[in-house]
């Protein structure tokens, strides 16, 4: 099992549509000693963190249905539901203005998924989340 580089436990909470690269991520990230809490969705994910989740990172994809990933932060952020948890988006949106509107709504980290492998992603996250990598 591989470890963060500070050896911290982190409890990470997935935020994802696909349920196959939820499962996926989980997997990647259970290996690097992560605790994982799984969301199908942003609705899902409010009414976790609504209930007392509390998460080290919140990893949240973008284009979701029902609720997008923007729509989700900006919830979280107005109810300042994600204490002091390490925001990070995932998504296949790179665009400049995306990343912006991101970081505006709370994000510390935006990765896009189609030029990351999970092992990458979960590197990524570590060292965001570690506040050794800008974006």
């Amino acid at each position: 099992m591989e470890k963060t580089e500070s050896g911290k436990h982190y409890k990470i909470l997935i935020v994802e549509d696909d349920k196959f690269l939820m499962d996926m991520y989980a997997v990647k990230f259970g290996e690097y000693n992560f605790e994982i809490a799984s969301s199908f969705g942003a609705p899902d994910a409010l009414s976790k963190l609504e209930e007392g989740l509390e998460p080290d990172i919140i990893l949240t994809d973008i284009v979701m249905p029902v609720m997008d990933g923007f729509e989700f932060l900006a919830e979280v952020k107005e109810k300042k539901l994600a204490g002091d948890a390490v925001i990070i988006i995932l998504s296949n949106l790179g665009q400049k203005d995306d990343i912006a509107k991101g970081i505006s709504l709370g994000a510390s980290g935006y990765i896009v998924k189609a030029t990351s492998t999970p092992t990458e992603v979960v590197k990524k996250v570590i060292e965001i989340a570690e506040g050794k990598k800008d974006l």
